[in-house]
C-alpha cells in the first residue's frame, strides 16, 4: 500500500512533466509557418487518464478501490483553424497574401503551463510527505 502511494505520486510527476514538455514545444513553435514537411505547425494536446492495472493482482486491487495513478493516454493535435495574417511579402503567403500561422494561443499555453506546474508541485509535495512518513516510521522502529 505504501509503495503504491509512491507509485501514484510518481505517475503524476511523469504525466505532468510530459505535459509541460508538450506545452513548451507549442510555445517554441508559436511562429513556425513551415515545419520539415512544409506544413504549418499544429498545436499538440495531451490527454491524461486513470492508469489501468496491467497485472492480475492489479485488477484485484482495483476492485478493492485502490487507485492506479495517472498516465498520458494520447498526444493529439488541436483541430482548430490556423490563424491568418496578411503579409504578401512573406514567402509563405498564399495567392491572397495571407500566411497561415499555428493555432497556438500564448495565453492558453501559459495558463496550461501554470496548471501543469501546480499539479507537478502538488505531486512533489505528496511524494515528500510520504517519504517523511516512512522516515518517521523507521525512526519509531529503532
Amino acid at each position: 500500500m505504501f509503495l503504491n502511494s509512491l507509485d501514484i505520486a510518481g505517475s503524476g510527476l511523469t504525466a505532468q512533466r510530459l505535459r509541460m514538455d508538450i506545452i513548451s514545444q507549442n510555445l517554441s513553435n508559436v511562429d513556425t509557418t513551415r515545419d520539415a514537411n512544409g506544413q504549418t505547425y499544429r498545436r499538440k494536446t495531451v490527454t491524461l487518464s486513470e492508469r489501468t492495472q496491467s497485472t492480475f493482482s492489479g485488477y484485484l486491487d482495483k476492485v478493492d478501490g485502490q487507485p492506479g495513478g495517472v498516465e498520458v493516454s494520447a498526444i493529439g493535435e488541436d483541430p482548430t483553424d490556423f490563424k491568418l495574417k496578411y503579409d504578401p511579402s512573406s514567402p509563405d503567403a498564399n495567392a491572397q497574401g495571407y500566411v497561415q500561422l499555428p493555432n497556438v494561443d500564448t495565453v492558453t499555453e501559459m495558463t496550461d503551463l501554470m496548471e501543469s506546474s501546480k499539479a507537478y508541485s502538488a505531486n512533489v509535495t505528496s511524494f515528500n510527505a510520504l517519504k517523511n512518513i516512512a522516515v518517521t516510521a523507521l525512526e519509531i522502529g529503532k
